[in-house]
C-alpha cells in the first residue's frame, strides 16, 4: 500500500512532542507512567504548566488518562510517530568526569 508519509502522522508542536516522548520513555524505563511531578522536574516548569499540557495532549487524543487514578497516562500514538527525546531539553547533561 503506497501512501504519503504525512497522511496519518499527527501534527504536534515540538514541545508537545517532547512531552509525548518523555511519557513514552519514562514508561519504558520505569515500568509505569510518569506523575505530573516527574514531568515538572524534567522540564523544569510549574505544576499548572504540566497540567495544562497534559489536558492539551488528552484533548488532542494523543494520550489517555483515567480520572482519579494516579500515573494513568498512556500514549496512544505509535512509537514511530514520536520524536526522539532531547535529553538537553531542560536537563543539563554532564559530559565530563572529575579526575580523582
Amino acid at each position: 500500500m503506497n501512501r504519503s508519509a504525512d497522511d496519518s502522522r499527527p501534527v504536534f508542536t515540538p514541545k508537545q512532542g517532547q512531552y509525548l516522548a518523555f511519557i513514552h520513555a519514562y514508561t519504558l524505563v520505569n515500568g509505569r507512567p510518569p506523575a505530573e511531578a516527574d514531568m515538572m522536574r524534567f522540564f523544569r516548569v510549574t505544576p499548572p504548566t504540566v497540567h495544562q499540557m497534559v489536558l492539551t495532549l488528552e484533548q488532542a487524543g494523543w494520550i489517555s488518562r483515567q480520572p482519579g487514578v494516579a500515573r494513568s497516562i498512556a500514549v496512544l500514538l505509535d512509537r514511530s510517530d514520536l520524536p526522539e527525546l532531547n535529553p538537553g531539553h531542560a536537563q543539563p547533561v554532564k559530559i565530563t568526569v572529575t579526575r580523582y
